[in-house]
Protein backbone atom coordinates (compact mmCIF):
# COMPACT_ATOMS: atom_id res chain seq x y z
CA UNK A 1 0.00 0.00 0.00
CA UNK A 2 2.82 2.39 0.90
CA UNK A 3 4.49 1.71 -2.44
CA UNK A 4 1.19 2.40 -4.23
CA UNK A 5 0.70 5.74 -2.44
CA UNK A 6 4.32 6.70 -3.12
CA UNK A 7 3.89 5.79 -6.79
CA UNK A 8 0.74 7.92 -7.06
CA UNK A 9 2.49 10.84 -5.36
CA UNK A 10 5.47 10.69 -7.69
CA UNK A 11 3.16 10.42 -10.68
CA UNK A 12 1.19 13.49 -9.63
CA UNK A 13 4.41 15.43 -9.09
CA UNK A 14 5.67 14.52 -12.55
CA UNK A 15 2.30 15.48 -14.03
CA UNK A 16 2.40 18.84 -12.24
CA UNK A 17 5.93 19.55 -13.45
CA UNK A 18 4.92 18.54 -16.95
CA UNK A 19 1.94 20.93 -16.85
CA UNK A 20 4.17 23.81 -15.73
CA UNK A 21 6.66 23.04 -18.49
CA UNK A 22 3.89 22.93 -21.09
CA UNK A 23 2.49 26.25 -19.84
CA UNK A 24 5.94 27.85 -20.01
CA UNK A 25 6.47 26.44 -23.49
CA UNK A 26 3.10 27.81 -24.57
CA UNK A 27 4.12 31.26 -23.38
CA UNK A 28 7.43 30.99 -25.21
CA UNK A 29 5.60 30.08 -28.43
CA UNK A 30 3.29 33.09 -28.23
CA UNK A 31 3.96 36.20 -30.21
CA UNK A 32 4.54 38.76 -27.51
CA UNK A 33 5.70 42.27 -26.79
CA UNK A 34 7.58 43.45 -23.69
CA UNK A 35 7.32 46.96 -22.37
CA UNK A 36 7.71 49.03 -19.24
CA UNK A 37 5.26 51.38 -17.54
CA UNK A 38 6.25 54.13 -15.14
CA UNK A 39 4.49 56.56 -12.85
CA UNK A 40 5.79 59.05 -10.34
CA UNK A 41 4.65 61.70 -7.92
CA UNK A 42 6.23 64.35 -5.72
CA UNK A 43 5.06 64.74 -2.13
CA UNK A 44 6.21 66.76 0.84
CA UNK A 45 7.48 64.61 3.75
CA UNK A 46 5.40 64.90 6.91
CA UNK A 47 7.53 62.67 9.17
CA UNK A 48 11.13 63.33 10.17
CA UNK A 49 13.57 61.38 12.33
CA UNK A 50 15.82 63.62 14.37
CA UNK A 51 19.22 62.54 15.63
CA UNK A 52 20.13 64.49 18.77
CA UNK A 53 23.32 63.95 20.76
CA UNK A 54 23.56 65.18 24.35
CA UNK A 55 26.64 65.27 26.56
CA UNK A 56 27.41 66.10 30.15
CA UNK A 57 29.00 69.44 30.95
CA UNK A 58 30.12 71.60 33.89
CA UNK A 59 27.73 74.43 34.72
CA UNK A 60 29.55 77.79 34.64
CA UNK A 61 32.77 75.87 34.05
CA UNK A 62 32.71 74.61 37.64
CA UNK A 63 33.96 71.03 37.84
CA UNK A 64 31.83 70.53 40.95
CA UNK A 65 28.62 71.31 39.08
CA UNK A 66 28.38 68.57 36.52
CA UNK A 67 25.07 68.43 34.66
CA UNK A 68 24.47 64.71 34.23
CA UNK A 69 23.26 62.93 31.14
CA UNK A 70 20.20 61.80 33.11
CA UNK A 71 19.24 65.44 33.72
CA UNK A 72 19.67 66.30 30.05
CA UNK A 73 17.68 63.25 29.01
CA UNK A 74 14.83 64.26 31.33
CA UNK A 75 14.82 67.70 29.71
CA UNK A 76 14.67 66.18 26.24
CA UNK A 77 11.92 63.76 27.24
CA UNK A 78 9.91 66.64 28.71
CA UNK A 79 10.25 68.49 25.41
CA UNK A 80 9.19 65.38 23.51
CA UNK A 81 6.12 65.02 25.73
CA UNK A 82 5.21 68.67 25.14
CA UNK A 83 5.57 68.12 21.40
CA UNK A 84 3.14 65.20 21.60
CA UNK A 85 5.77 62.58 20.78
CA UNK A 86 4.88 59.07 21.92
CA UNK A 87 7.40 57.37 24.21
CA UNK A 88 7.90 54.55 21.67
CA UNK A 89 9.17 57.14 19.17
CA UNK A 90 11.93 58.27 21.54
CA UNK A 91 14.86 55.85 21.56
CA UNK A 92 18.54 55.79 22.55
CA UNK A 93 20.60 55.05 19.44
CA UNK A 94 24.13 55.16 20.84
CA UNK A 95 26.11 56.05 23.95
CA UNK A 96 29.75 56.65 24.83
CA UNK A 97 32.02 58.23 27.44
CA UNK A 98 35.12 60.41 27.36
CA UNK A 99 37.53 62.22 29.67
CA UNK A 100 36.85 65.85 30.43
CA UNK A 101 39.46 68.15 28.93
CA UNK A 102 38.72 70.96 31.39
CA UNK A 103 39.18 68.94 34.57
CA UNK A 104 42.23 69.97 36.68
CA UNK A 105 41.99 66.90 38.88
CA UNK A 106 44.70 64.28 38.89
CA UNK A 107 42.12 61.77 37.70
CA UNK A 108 40.11 63.34 34.83
CA UNK A 109 36.34 63.27 35.17
CA UNK A 110 34.58 60.74 32.96
CA UNK A 111 31.79 62.40 30.98
CA UNK A 112 28.95 60.67 29.17
CA UNK A 113 27.22 61.28 25.86
CA UNK A 114 24.08 59.76 24.38
CA UNK A 115 22.57 59.89 20.93
CA UNK A 116 18.79 59.80 20.53
CA UNK A 117 16.56 59.09 17.56
CA UNK A 118 13.20 60.84 17.73
CA UNK A 119 10.30 60.44 15.32
CA UNK A 120 8.42 63.71 14.82
CA UNK A 121 5.07 63.69 13.04
CA UNK A 122 4.00 67.25 13.84
CA UNK A 123 6.71 69.48 12.44
CA UNK A 124 5.06 72.60 13.82
CA UNK A 125 6.03 71.49 17.34
CA UNK A 126 9.65 70.69 16.65
CA UNK A 127 10.86 73.72 18.63
CA UNK A 128 9.44 72.21 21.83
CA UNK A 129 12.23 69.64 21.62
CA UNK A 130 14.95 72.20 21.09
CA UNK A 131 13.67 74.64 23.72
CA UNK A 132 13.61 71.97 26.43
CA UNK A 133 17.35 71.23 26.62
CA UNK A 134 20.04 73.56 27.90
CA UNK A 135 22.11 74.42 24.79
CA UNK A 136 25.36 73.64 26.62
CA UNK A 137 24.34 70.00 26.83
CA UNK A 138 23.74 69.60 23.11
CA UNK A 139 26.58 68.10 21.11
CA UNK A 140 24.89 68.05 17.70
CA UNK A 141 21.56 67.65 15.95
CA UNK A 142 20.64 66.50 12.47
CA UNK A 143 17.82 65.05 10.41
CA UNK A 144 18.54 61.35 10.01
CA UNK A 145 15.57 60.48 7.79
CA UNK A 146 12.26 61.75 6.59
CA UNK A 147 9.18 60.01 5.20
CA UNK A 148 5.71 60.51 3.77
CA UNK A 149 2.92 58.91 5.80
CA UNK A 150 0.70 58.24 2.77
CA UNK A 151 3.40 56.48 0.76
CA UNK A 152 1.78 53.04 0.87
CA UNK A 153 -1.54 54.23 -0.53
CA UNK A 154 0.22 56.39 -3.08
CA UNK A 155 2.23 53.38 -4.28
CA UNK A 156 -1.03 51.53 -5.02
CA UNK A 157 -2.24 54.42 -7.18
CA UNK A 158 1.10 54.69 -8.96
CA UNK A 159 1.14 50.96 -9.79
CA UNK A 160 -2.24 51.28 -11.49
CA UNK A 161 -0.98 54.26 -13.46
CA UNK A 162 2.20 52.38 -14.38
CA UNK A 163 0.18 49.42 -15.68
CA UNK A 164 -1.90 51.74 -17.85
CA UNK A 165 1.28 53.38 -19.10
CA UNK A 166 2.73 49.97 -19.99
CA UNK A 167 -0.42 49.08 -21.96
CA UNK A 168 -0.31 52.41 -23.80
CA UNK A 169 3.35 51.89 -24.68
CA UNK A 170 2.67 48.36 -25.95
CA UNK A 171 -0.35 49.52 -27.98
CA UNK A 172 1.63 52.28 -29.67
CA UNK A 173 4.38 49.85 -30.62
CA UNK A 174 1.95 47.23 -31.88
CA UNK A 175 0.00 49.72 -33.99
CA UNK A 176 3.23 50.70 -35.73
CA UNK A 177 3.32 47.20 -37.27
CA UNK A 178 -0.46 46.88 -37.74
CA UNK A 179 -0.96 44.50 -34.85
CA UNK A 180 -2.93 44.57 -31.63
CA UNK A 181 -2.12 43.95 -27.99
CA UNK A 182 -3.80 41.04 -26.24
CA UNK A 183 -3.86 40.03 -22.59
CA UNK A 184 -0.93 40.44 -20.22
CA UNK A 185 0.95 37.16 -19.81
CA UNK A 186 3.69 38.32 -17.42
CA UNK A 187 3.77 41.21 -14.95
CA UNK A 188 6.85 42.14 -12.92
CA UNK A 189 6.83 44.84 -10.28
CA UNK A 190 10.23 46.53 -10.08
CA UNK A 191 10.59 48.34 -6.76
CA UNK A 192 12.45 51.63 -6.96
CA UNK A 193 13.96 53.37 -3.93
CA UNK A 194 12.26 56.61 -2.99
CA UNK A 195 14.26 59.56 -4.29
CA UNK A 196 14.53 62.31 -1.73
CA UNK A 197 15.04 65.84 -2.91
CA UNK A 198 17.50 67.83 -0.86
CA UNK A 199 16.40 69.55 2.31
CA UNK A 200 18.06 72.21 4.34
CA UNK A 201 18.20 72.89 8.03
CA UNK A 202 19.41 76.43 8.11
CA UNK A 203 19.99 76.47 11.86
CA UNK A 204 18.55 75.46 15.20
CA UNK A 205 18.12 77.03 18.59
CA UNK A 206 20.44 74.52 20.27
CA UNK A 207 24.03 75.40 21.09
CA UNK A 208 26.20 73.45 18.67
CA UNK A 209 29.59 72.44 20.08
CA UNK A 210 32.78 71.92 18.12
CA UNK A 211 36.39 71.22 18.98
CA UNK A 212 38.99 73.89 18.37
CA UNK A 213 42.46 73.56 19.87
CA UNK A 214 41.11 71.18 22.50
CA UNK A 215 38.45 73.62 23.75
CA UNK A 216 34.70 73.71 23.27
CA UNK A 217 33.50 76.50 21.03
CA UNK A 218 29.83 77.46 21.18
CA UNK A 219 27.96 78.63 18.10
CA UNK A 220 25.30 81.27 18.71
CA UNK A 221 21.85 79.65 19.08
CA UNK A 222 19.21 80.42 16.45
CA UNK A 223 15.67 79.31 15.79
CA UNK A 224 14.96 76.17 13.81
CA UNK A 225 14.06 76.98 10.23
CA UNK A 226 13.44 73.81 8.24
CA UNK A 227 13.09 74.06 4.49
CA UNK A 228 11.98 70.56 3.52
CA UNK A 229 11.87 69.90 -0.20
CA UNK A 230 9.50 67.43 -1.92
CA UNK A 231 10.51 63.81 -2.36
CA UNK A 232 9.86 61.79 -5.50
CA UNK A 233 8.12 58.41 -5.39
CA UNK A 234 8.44 56.35 -8.57
CA UNK A 235 7.01 53.00 -9.64
CA UNK A 236 8.00 50.83 -12.61
CA UNK A 237 6.11 47.81 -13.95
CA UNK A 238 7.53 45.40 -16.56
CA UNK A 239 4.76 43.75 -18.58
CA UNK A 240 4.75 41.15 -21.33
CA UNK A 241 1.60 41.29 -23.52
CA UNK A 242 0.37 38.79 -26.06
CA UNK A 243 0.67 40.16 -29.58
CA UNK A 244 -2.35 39.46 -31.78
Amino acid sequence: MKKLILGIGVGMLLLANSSVSMAQQAIENLRKISTKGTAESEVTPDIIYLSISLREYFADGNAKKKVTIETLEEQLQAGALKAGIDKKNFTIENLWSYQSQSSRKKDPTIMQSRQYRIKVTDLSKINFLFDAVNPEGVQNTSIAEYQYSGEKELQKTLKIQAMKDAFTNATNLAEAINQKVGKAILISDSPIPVVFASYSTRSNNMMMMSKASGADVAVEPKLVDLDIKPMKITTEIDVVFELL
